[in-house]
């Protein structure tokens, strides 16, 4: 038992950790509207690139590159993966994604979420987290610094399986029209 506490206090993140933590929670509140592009890696090592578009709270949109076909998009509610080739769409509570974690109205890495480790490198810092309800997958935030910026970041998912995604060009942008991030049912034909 007292090896379990020696590890637990181990991996408990400093007073230093944890306001880097509260500086990343207060770059994340204050992006409204952002755009840049990213590549994402799948497990297997797959690329793809594409246009990432933010407007917080709670909307994002993914649109990969042709000629992948995938757009993923948050209305604030529910996150849609649509895949124009195939004509299939899927959607999942906002709430369930590692989405909502930074499209939240209110950030709270510090609540809801254990801070598992805080890693420092030159030019910036990384936050790994994961859920403290449902306990499945975690989420790494790379940031560079300074300036202070998200870069990008890793998904486990609960069979061990990192998808990472990095940004670059990401800056404030935007106003977005509410419509780019609502996707319509492939299959359902044009409305005139």
């Amino acid at each position: 038992m007292a090896r379990r506490a020696a590890a637990q206090a181990v991996s408990s993140p400093s007073d230093d950790d944890m306001a880097l933590v509260a500086r990343a929670r207060a770059y994340l509140m204050s992006l409204s509207s952002a755009k840049g592009r990213f590549i994402q890696t799948d497990p297997r090592g797959v690329e793809k690139p594409g246009t990432f578009y933010l407007q917080r709270p709670g909307r994002a949109r993914f649109e990969y590159d042709p000629p992948s076909g995938l757009v993923v998009a948050s209305d604030g509610h529910r996150v849609a993966v649509v895949d124009t080739r195939l004509k299939t769409i899927q959607a999942y509570p906002l709430g369930m994604t590692p989405l909502g974690l930074f499209l939240s109205r209110d950030i709270r890495i510090d609540r809801g979420v254990v801070v598992g480790k805080v890693t420092r490198r030159d030019g910036g810092f990384s936050i790994l987290a994961h859920d403290a309800k449902r306990g499945q997958g975690q989420i790494t935030l790379d940031f560079t610094d300074p300036p202070l910026a998200l870069a990008g970041w890793t998904i486990i998912d609960p069979q061990g399986g990192a998808t990472r995604v990095r940004l670059a060009d990401f800056a404030p942008s935007g106003p977005f029209p509410a419509s780019l991030f609502v996707l319509s049912d492939p299959r359902s034909p044009p409305s005139s």
